[in-house]
């Protein structure tokens, strides 16, 4: 599968050395981190503020997920993801092993 963009609000549940993503929560579950593959800043100044983003591109065992950080509101967001399957298809997977 590719990328698939969501752009939604995470919890970011642990860190590793204060600053990478060790574990987030989304859409009810919880993603473990295996390694942070990439991390950048980006910055973009406008007319009247500046934002700024911390980036991970980071590798759980569903996946990979592009997370940042905006650092002007210090919250956690997922930008993208490319899952292992989709997870209408690991829901039914559980589903059928409890029937």
């Amino acid at each position: 599968m590719g990328w698939k963009i969501y752009d939604d609000a995470i919890d970011l549940l642990e860190r590793r050395f204060h600053l990478f993503p060790q574990a987030f929560g989304w859409q009810g579950q919880r993603y473990d981190v295996v390694a942070v593959e990439r991390c950048w800043t980006v910055v973009r100044r406008g007319w009247r503020h500046q934002v700024e983003r911390h980036f991970f591109q980071v590798r759980c065992a569903e996946g990979t997920f592009e997370l940042y950080q905006d650092a002007k509101s210090n919250t956690w967001h997922l930008r993208r993801a490319k899952l292992l399957r989709p997870p209408a298809a690991a829901s039914r997977e559980l589903a059928t092993a409890w029937s």
